[in-house]
């Protein structure tokens, strides 16, 4: 006889995930449909019972009813054909014994009748009370949840979170326990309802042999060895339910007997997982109800492949609902709650909020999207290329925070030099397509904010928002150029990251900069960047401040040798700034490098062109004639500048909403 196969795993209850769930809605249908067929047999056994003169015709219609076992298709009873071709075997045989006498009525009622009322009356309602018990507990976590999920995060009080979070642990572990209980019930009943099924024809079969002694010689010899092998069977199955039975109870005490942690939200223990490609689990998503109003539902979502996927509880498959391939995800402030997201796709049209359970989720899930993002799934071995690129990326970028020099011990200082990189052409190669090692060096730096000494900032405000410029620039030289600038654009940006390159005539070292700058970015969990304005002249280019007008980088035109967009994200661009080293002695200075990589609020093309037209009118105010020329193909302000674009940063021109902001890069 063999096991039965289907069952609920005892160890998926406390996840209770939504196929957990789906296998559950096939036991319970399982369960309601043999509901409904021993009714069905339990009536026409007391018909048998209770009917003795139209004995023949309750005989025959419990004949009937045992054939009709096959052709209910349970939806866990593949596999049962012994017990259907058993159940066939007595059908044939009830229709021989179809004279019955009133002796057998007390008989009948003790190993038929009782037998099956008992099956009904303990397990199938043991079943049914279990299922509204597992509801009840179903929903009061659910609504705890609710309640601890809208726990807010500025103003939090620990009194209220302690009694929220022991409010969760105690529905989660009333729903664990109402779980177990109703998949243990669920998992025996696979087993007793198939000696429900056998054991009143058993009785039933051995009542008719013991009274009818005419012909009891002639139905024993014809049906001895079938009734053994089917009293064998019964006695298999209720062994196999015993282990089966003995093992849930041992599961189910070692499942019980875990930490209360097990059961306390934001409790994680095990370490950050930064190389995940697959992610499943619960996350709370905000729907918009209307024009203002928004609402979060809890629902499960999962990767696969490049895809996010989500399965409403019950579900038999999930849904599509976001192509991560080349996406962007960033941590947010979201109203008054924790751990929330924001993933939005290549063409920025569409974006999703969600929001997990703890930190540790919160960080898995940014980190698994931001790998899948980088189409890492479709390598031949995609676990040990995210390991590898997660390890070579902690090793490269090391965080600074502020103007330092680069600390002593850092790796390869000779070859991580900027101007480490010298070519006949005059320090950037040409033709051959550059290597990463070629554009910056391996383990160099990488700074994230723009932090200005104390002392420089007040140097500033006391000069009227004027600057001494942290590398090397002075004000008169900005002024002179400022006083008569023909161009002025402000851009509102954030600062990404700058780092040391090799070479400046280059764009594919501003594209590196930026695949370095935002991987380092994503590894280190650095999300927040602060809004700045660039303001592009025809002399110069300044980051400031918005709020206190300070100048926080300034260069001259001259020294930008390069500027380019992201080919993809176009919100992206950044540019390479030269300048000279003069710790070697020489008289001219050896060439350095930088490369500052920004996020801008617009198309990175618009500041590029600025950049380039202040350029063009830097060369043209060499010849008169040209200046005037390209005045003259170019719309003016009234007082005489090149006019361009409106300015971004018009809303935010009393320095209020500069508050920081995550970068979508």
């Amino acid at each position: 006889m063999p096991a039965v196969h289907h069952k609920l795993l005892l160890e998926e209850a406390l996840q209770d995930s939504p196929q957990t769930r789906s296998l559950l809605s096939v036991f319970e249908e399982d369960s309601g449909m043999l509901t409904n067929y021993t009714n069905q047999l339990l009536q026409a056994l007391q018909r048998v019972f209770g009917a003795q003169s139209e004995m023949g015709l309750a005989t025959e219609q419990l004949s009937q009813q045992l054939l009709e076992y096959e052709k209910k298709n349970f939806a866990l009873g593949k596999g049962d054909e012994e017990v259907i071709s058993t159940l066939q075997n007595f059908a044939k045989s009830v229709g021989e014994l179809n004279s019955l006498h009133s002796e057998l009525a007390t008989q009948m009622a003790d190993s038929m009748v009782f037998p099956l009322i008992q099956f009904r009356e303990k397990d199938l309602t043991e079943v049914s009370t279990l299922k509204e018990i597992f509801g009840i507990a179903t929903d009061e976590h659910e609504a705890a949840m609710v309640k601890y999920s809208r726990l807010p995060k500025k103003k939090e009080n620990e009194k209220l979170k302690s009694d929220m979070m022991k409010e969760v642990a105690y529905t989660r572990r009333k729903l664990h326990q109402a779980s177990l209980q109703y998949y243990c019930a669920l998992n025996a009943l696979q087993y007793r309802k198939r000696i429900a099924m056998l054991e009143p024809m058993l009785g039933y079969t051995l009542a008719q042999i013991g009274f009818f002694k005419k012909g009891i010689e002639l139905v024993s010899k014809k049906m001895d060895s079938f009734l053994n092998s089917v009293s064998n069977m019964t006695q298999n199955i209720q062994a196999q339910l015993d282990v089966e039975a003995e093992a849930m109870r041992v599961t189910h005490k070692e499942l019980l007997s875990g930490d209360d942690t097990v059961y306390m939200p934001d409790r994680d223990t095990e370490p950050v997982n930064r190389t995940l490609i697959q992610k499943a689990g619960y996350l709370n998503i905000r729907n918009k109800t209307g024009l203002v109003t928004t609402a979060w539902d809890r629902l499960f979502f999962f990767t696969q492949g490049g895809n996010l996927m989500c399965q409403p509880r019950g579900a038999v498959a999930g849904g599509m609902v976001l192509d991560l391939d080349n996406s962007s995800v960033m941590a947010i402030d979201c109203e008054d709650r924790r751990y929330c997201f924001q993933i939005t796709s290549p063409s920025g049209k569409t974006s999703m909020i969600l929001q997990a359970e703890s930190k540790k989720e919160y960080e898995e899930w940014i980190c698994t999207v931001n790998n899948i993002s980088r189409q890492i799934y479709l390598t031949d071995n995609p676990e040990a290329v995210a390991i590898r690129l997660n390890q070579t990326a902690i090793e490269a970028v090391t965080p600074i925070t502020s103007f330092e020099k680069r600390p002593e011990g850092s790796p390869n200082p000779d070859r991580a030099k900027p101007g480490g990189l010298h070519t006949s052409s005059g320090g950037s190669q040409t033709g051959a397509a550059l290597e990463p090692e070629d554009l910056i060096a391996p383990g160099t730096p990488i700074q994230f904010d723009i932090m200005l000494p104390a002392s420089e900032f007040q140097d500033q405000n006391r000069a009227g928002g004027r600057r001494t410029n942290p590398f090397g620039e002075t004000d008169d030289e900005c002024s002179a150029e400022t006083d008569d600038s023909l161009l002025q654009q402000v851009f509102a940006v954030r600062f990404l990251g700058s780092m040391a390159v090799r070479c400046g005539k280059n764009q594919e070292v501003i594209y590196e900069a930026m695949r370095q700058v935002l991987a380092a970015r994503a590894i280190h969990n650095i999300f927040r960047t602060t809004e700045s304005h660039l303001m592009v002249t025809s002399s110069n280019l300044r980051l400031i401040d918005p709020q206190t007008q300070v100048t926080r980088l300034g260069f001259q035109l001259g020294e930008v040798c390069q500027f380019a967009a992201h080919q993809e994200n176009t919100r992206l661009m950044g540019f390479v700034v030269e300048d000279r080293d003069w710790s070697d002695g020489g008289e001219e200075g050896e060439p350095t490098f930088s490369a500052f990589v920004f996020e801008s609020n617009t198309e990175g093309e618009k500041i590029c062109y600025t950049i380039s037209l202040a350029k063009d009118i830097t060369e043209a105010k060499k010849d008169p004639e040209a200046l005037a020329q390209l005045m003259k193909n170019m719309p003016l302000t009234n007082d005489g500048k090149f006019l361009l674009l409106d300015t971004e940063t018009g809303n935010h021109s009393n320095g209020e909403g500069n508050e920081d902001l995550e970068s979508e890069a």
